[in-house]
């Protein structure tokens, strides 16, 4: 089911990723890769609502949202969208199962899924070709891969996020132009990926007092996030300039592109600041940084997930399951502060 097929031109491919935000950056290679590769090449995108707003506007794609939460009248929307077309190519790049069923609403000759090892949730009455196993493989690297079974190139690691002039301006109005800027987006989609916020305020004091970096907070609007950002600000000796809850999508790539630095756990911003060529100084023990970490900046993540996976499952990252997480209360604890201002004064002395 690996083998490959040479695509006719003008050839009409549809590609299946719904969400999270940081494989969603991802897939933005794959995109890239198919315009260069295929100039004639007709691209369909299926994606979630909120990652639609961080690149919607790809150019080169039309985009169909599907609203995960529209339950059945979701599928039945998806299917009308798809009456009539035939593409000759699906790259199914989410195994979870309602992604699959919305697989089930996609007409393609090739359906391009995960192989035996990544697959779950029925996946694979889903499709009818698989991308090559690799083993220990980065989820840029492997999305990247989708394009092998058509007879491509894997997508090399090259994005580009759309930008308006106005979210710019918008990060230029929150950045010091006479300084260091560090951007701290504290928040995962996954509370458990969290570093204590208490050692979030104590990194930032250090980085203001070591350093005399300017530190904003970055944010969703929802209230854990509000809380959380709210947390650090005010357990911080120093003043920092929090804007949680305040910016779009495009407007905090925005803010990233210009920042010096982004410091995160294993969450959808930092995959951001990584495509847009920033640093990120990510903190991991929850889950492995060589598999979900920020591609670009591998180097100045943190990473106690080996000691996580010991302490809590017993397995060593070479015993376990490739990105078997270690989310259990305590695991990103491991993390010390210590650990995180010596990253950040290492960074410091090679930029400087």
């Amino acid at each position: 089911m690996t083998r490959q097929t040479q695509l006719s031109s003008p050839a009409s491919i549809c590609i299946l990723r719904l969400s999270a935000i940081g494989d969603v950056t991802h897939v933005i290679p794959v995109v890239l890769s198919l315009l260069e590769q295929l100039p004639d090449v007709k691209i369909t995108w299926i994606i979630g609502k909120i990652e639609a707003k961080l690149i919607g506007d790809l150019p080169g794609v039309e985009f169909i949202i599907f609203d995960k939460k529209a339950g059945r009248a979701g599928y039945a929307e998806l299917r009308r969208k798809m009456k009539g077309r035939k593409f000759d190519a699906l790259l199914h790049m989410q195994v979870a199962f309602r992604a699959n069923l919305a697989a089930a609403c996609i007409p393609a000759k090739l359906k391009i899924g995960y192989d035996k090892a990544r697959s779950k949730d029925l996946h694979s009455l889903f499709i009818n070709r698989r991308i090559a196993p690799a083993a220990q493989q980065h989820v840029r690297d492997c999305l990247a891969s989708f394009l092998e079974p058509l007879g491509l190139k894997a997508a090399p690691p090259r994005w580009h996020i759309p930008l308006a002039e106005s979210d710019h301006e918008f990060a230029r109005d929150h950045l010091a132009a006479d300084r260091k800027n560090l951007v701290i987006s504290p928040c995962a989609s996954h509370t458990l990926r969290n570093w204590p916020a208490e050692r979030y305020a104590r990194l930032a004091d250090h980085a203001i007092e070591a350093h005399g970096m300017k530190v904003i907070l970055v944010g969703s609007p929802a209230p854990f996030e509000a809380e959380y950002c709210a947390a650090i600000e005010n357990t911080m000796k120093h003043k920092a300039h929090n804007i949680c809850g305040q910016d779009t999508l495009k407007q905090l790539t925005a803010l990233m592109t210009h920042a010096d630095l982004v410091v995160a756990p294993d969450t959808g911003p930092a995959h951001i600041a990584s495509a847009v060529g920033t640093d990120v100084l990510g903190l991991f023990a929850a889950s492995n940084p060589y598999r979900s970490g920020p591609y670009n900046s591998l180097k100045w993540c943190v990473n106690r997930y080996p000691e996580a996976l010991k302490k809590f499952t017993g397995k060593s990252v070479e015993e376990a399951r490739w990105g078997a997480k270690a989310e259990f209360e305590g695991a990103m604890e491991l993390v010390s502060v210590a650990d995180a201002t010596e990253m950040l004064d290492r960074w410091m002395q090679e930029k400087d």
